[in-house]
């Protein structure tokens, strides 16, 4: 069994952002591999951050972001269980970056059903003249369109969309992650997005 070290538990707690005891049974149970630790450590996370889904969330901040130049802002209300998490610089850190992409990303609403039915409708109409236009045959035409409206949902809807600062990440992943480092269950209630003329 690999000896843990004070460098070793301080390198993944700086990684992880996990207490100092959990980063050293993490290296316990993993023989000091790092990479496997990570793993372990995200795998306890993921599953206290389940436990906490359904938790009450009526705590939290509004927090607003103005871009440079002054020319486009978000403001996002992102809720947690207490006033004193609220409170906490990774919480606010969470929310801040949450307005960042918001206001990078630009997405359409939180979930399908935040988006128009309007805008859904044109979408359709869209797909199916382009599927039509390429000679697809009109017995798969509405499976194309079901599929385009379904990639569609994922690019628009903030939950699913990529995170702007690491992209292998949705922002539903990034929610659950800080879910597991904070130990309390937050959510992204609404939010707005403000661009000069528009």
């Amino acid at each position: 069994m690999a000896e843990i070290t004070a460098a070793m538990v301080k390198e993944l707690r700086d990684q992880t952002g996990s207490g100092m005891m959990d980063c050293k049974k993490a290296l316990a149970e993993n023989d000091g591999d790092l990479e496997k630790s990570l793993d372990f450590l995200r795998k306890k996370g993921l599953a206290k951050a389940q436990k906490r889904a359904g938790r009450a969330t009526s705590e939290g901040i509004i927090y607003s972001y103005i871009h440079a130049g002054s020319k486009l802002g978000v403001m996002v209300e992102v809720n947690c269980e207490s006033d004193f998490v609220a409170k906490t610089e990774d919480f606010q850190e969470f929310a801040k970056n949450i307005a960042m992409h918001i206001a990078a990303i630009n997405p359409a609403g939180l979930n399908p059903e935040d988006i128009p039915q309007s805008v859904v409708d044109r979408e359709r109409e869209i797909y199916r003249s382009q599927a039509l236009e390429q000679g697809k045959p009109e017995n798969i035409v509405d499976k194309i369109v079901e599929g385009q409206v379904q990639k569609f949902y994922k690019d628009s809807c903030l939950m699913s969309q990529p995170y702007v600062k690491d992209p292998k990440k949705t922002i539903s992943e990034m929610i659950t992650e800080t879910i597991g480092k904070i130990g309390e269950n937050i959510q992204v209630r609404r939010f707005v997005r403000f661009q000069l003329g528009e």
